[in-house]
């Protein structure tokens, strides 16, 4: 196959999809049903969308189509919804796939092992093939900020996309954590994809009253005792603020193009990250599109170092 040179600039960076379909099964995090995922190859612009094959139901993934963020973002059209899909929109967003297929034969993305590695390795499978369109990067011009009593989420201009997140709980183990990182492929991949989605002994009952958490065990998430974790040992020992910059990076995903703005978030969730997002593109001035060029490049020869040489 011909090279993308044929295509105009050295300079530019393309958008990426995959090369070859990848699947997996595993269990919902919250409904507790097995499920199938897909991911597949999509043309340039398709963008990343989620297939119910089920009920025949597609629904894009954007911030227009967010539903339910109660311990998950949820996507919603026609009535039929996605479950959980933060953490593949993380995995996609970090290692920068820009088009991609997405068929479920249930209500939720499997939660697998609670991180965003097991979608990794996926993709790693997959491999990336460049497309014949330009990608366009979303850039912060203007600060927006989102308040909600202790709660806030902020994105201010920024040269690169970082994330810089605070969190704090009633409990001996998180009272403060925080951690700022600039995402690329590799840092995403080593510092963040692994870190696992994390909840409270004394929550479970309450949840799964809810008619959530009904796929939680402790090999998709830790469980915070009384005095510590049930599992055997964390994976970083600031796990779990470095699970709530994944959360935010696949929840950023929804606006649609990468980002080069920095988010500053402290005790944030889902909500006050969608709602960061939505007051960005609802303010004048305050974001622009802007051609990947070097400025992108930059990140690209680690993404083909992590999935080997790129075919156009």
């Amino acid at each position: 196959m011909r090279p993308l040179a044929h295509l105009g600039s050295r300079n530019v960076v393309y958008r990426r999809t995959l090369r070859r379909e990848v699947a997996c099964t595993g269990i919902g995090l919250h409904c507790g049903r097995p499920v199938r995922l897909r991911l597949l190859p999509a043309p340039a612009e398709h963008g990343i969308r989620f297939a119910r094959t089920d009920v025949g139901v597609e629904i894009q993934a954007t911030l227009a189509h967010i539903g339910s963020q109660d311990h998950a973002t949820t996507l919603n059209c026609d009535g039929v919804s996605i479950g959980t899909v933060e953490h593949l929109l993380a995995a996609l967003a970090g290692l920068g796939v820009d088009d991609v297929r997405v068929e479920l034969d249930g209500p939720e993305v499997p939660v697998l092992d609670g991180s965003a590695t097991p979608f990794v390795i996926l993709l790693h499978e997959a491999g990336l093939r460049p497309l014949a369109v330009p990608r366009q990067l979303l850039r912060v011009k203007e600060p927006v900020e989102v308040v909600h009593g202790a709660k806030s989420a902020r994105l201010v201009p920024s040269e690169h996309f970082e994330v810089s997140y605070a969190i704090g709980f009633d409990h001996p183990l998180l009272r403060h954590q925080a951690l700022s990182l600039r995402v690329t492929p590799r840092s995403f991949t080593e510092q963040i994809a692994p870190a696992r989605t994390f909840g409270f002994l004394r929550e479970v009952e309450l949840l799964r009253k809810s008619g959530l958490a009904l796929g939680g065990s402790l090999e998709n998430a830790v469980v915070i005792g009384e005095t510590g974790v049930l599992n055997n040992k964390l994976r970083f020992e600031d796990e779990f603020v470095r699970h709530k910059m994944l959360d935010a990076i696949g929840d950023l995903a929804l606006l649609g193009h990468p980002l080069v703005g920095r988010l500053e978030a402290t005790r944030a969730g889902h909500a006050l990250h969608a709602a960061v997002a939505t007051k960005l593109l609802a303010t004048p001035g305050a974001f622009e599109l802007v051609p990947a060029g070097e400025q992108a490049r930059e990140a690209a020869p680690l993404a083909v170092e992590a999935f080997g040489r790129a075919e156009a």
